[in-house]
């Protein structure tokens, strides 16, 4: 296999991720922990839990990620607004909120054009007054439960809106990410725009086969076991 990241970048492209419902406050201690032993991304957790992980990680590397209209992406633009602003508030630096699927399975681009872009502005135009820093905002789209026409179409709302990243799956949908899922979004999206592939990330092998297709960030509960692997390999 060839090398193309050093250990530490690779690290830097993973959101060490723990959405389970039965998690308890050990569970994301213990995440935590190990998120910042390996300096990865951030950990991505459930908004009840942004306090814990701000307790462990404040001070580090490693930024806090929570979610936004997970996992369905069916509560109203004024819920996804009121959750963007309250995980900032309670110390998120990034932000994985998921469309609404409906609306695009009706054909309604307008509203997730507008969702995603109330969301984007009111989250730029508060993030400076008063925190100043950039929160990252990752729009999830769940690729498996869309045609090729509507992720595309989707992408450039995306883009158009400002936000960040373009996530593929929130690992509650009918499949997790697919090569050709990262190698179209890249199709559409320019490179101002990241990509992050989740669902079904398991081994290190897929992570760099998702990296050269053109993701630029990874959600998975499997970040340990991905870096053990690479040292395996590489580190001899």
């Amino acid at each position: 296999m060839i090398k193309t990241l050093t250990k530490e970048q690779l690290a830097k492209t993973i959101d060490l991720t723990l959405l389970n419902p039965l998690a308890t406050t050990k569970d994301i201690e213990e995440l935590c922990i190990r998120a910042k032993k390996y300096h990865f991304a951030a950990v991505c957790v459930n908004p009840c839990f942004i306090t814990v992980a701000r307790r462990i990680l404040d001070g580090t590397d490693v930024k806090i990620c929570s979610v936004v209209g997970y996992p369905l992406g069916a509560n109203s633009i004024e819920t996804k607004v009121f959750e963007a602003r309250d995980n900032v508030k309670k110390g998120a630096d990034e932000l994985d909120m998921v469309i609404n699927l409906g609306a695009i399975k009706s054909g309604n681009f307008s509203y997730v054009e507008r969702e995603i872009g109330i969301v984007v502005s009111v989250i730029r135009r508060e993030q400076m007054a008063e925190y100043n820093k950039h929160i990252n905002i990752k729009v999830v789209i769940e690729t498996g439960s869309l045609t090729k026409d509507e992720i595309k179409k989707v992408c450039r709302i995306v883009e158009d809106s400002g936000a960040d990243f373009i996530k593929t799956s929130t690992g509650f949908g009918v499949r997790g990410v697919e090569l050709d899922d990262v190698r179209l979004i890249r199709e559409v999206v320019t490179r101002n725009v990241g990509v992050k592939a989740s669902g079904g990330i398991r081994t290190f092998k897929d992570a760099q086969a998702l990296i050269d297709a053109g993701a630029t960030r990874l959600g998975t509960s499997s970040g340990i076991q991905i870096m053990e692997e690479y040292s395996e390999i590489f580190d001899k």
